[in-house]
């Protein structure tokens, strides 16, 4: 999904980028690319860089668009029930130490 996204805000990323971005090694990226690419997610286009070496453009294809989408919704999703069962658990510790004896620490 964090793939997905970067390339969708900046198409014009090259591996090394893409990879120190997402925190993982530059083979990693490359494997995913490759995967999104052979899904149909995304598409490469070549260009010229500023520096004069060829580049490639990553383009979300309409199916990847749809499958960040769905990734983020999916992604949302899990977090708020995390988030749901993390507030739970504060509430029953909050609601706990409040029937604990007051205890004063040692000095």
């Amino acid at each position: 999904m964090r793939l997905l996204k970067l390339l969708e805000a900046q198409s014009e990323l090259s591996q090394s980028e893409l990879a120190e971005r997402l925190g993982v090694s530059l083979g990693r990226t490359n494997y995913h690319i490759r995967a999104l690419i052979d899904k149909g997610l995304v598409k490469v286009d070549n260009f010229q860089r500023s520096d004069h070496k060829l580049g490639y453009l990553y383009l979300l294809t309409p199916a990847g668009i749809e499958a960040k989408f769905t990734l983020t919704r999916a992604y949302l999703r899990r977090k708020e029930t995390e988030y749901q069962a993390l507030r739970l658990e504060i509430e029953r510790l909050r609601a706990e130490l409040d029937l604990q004896p007051k205890r004063r620490e040692a000095a």
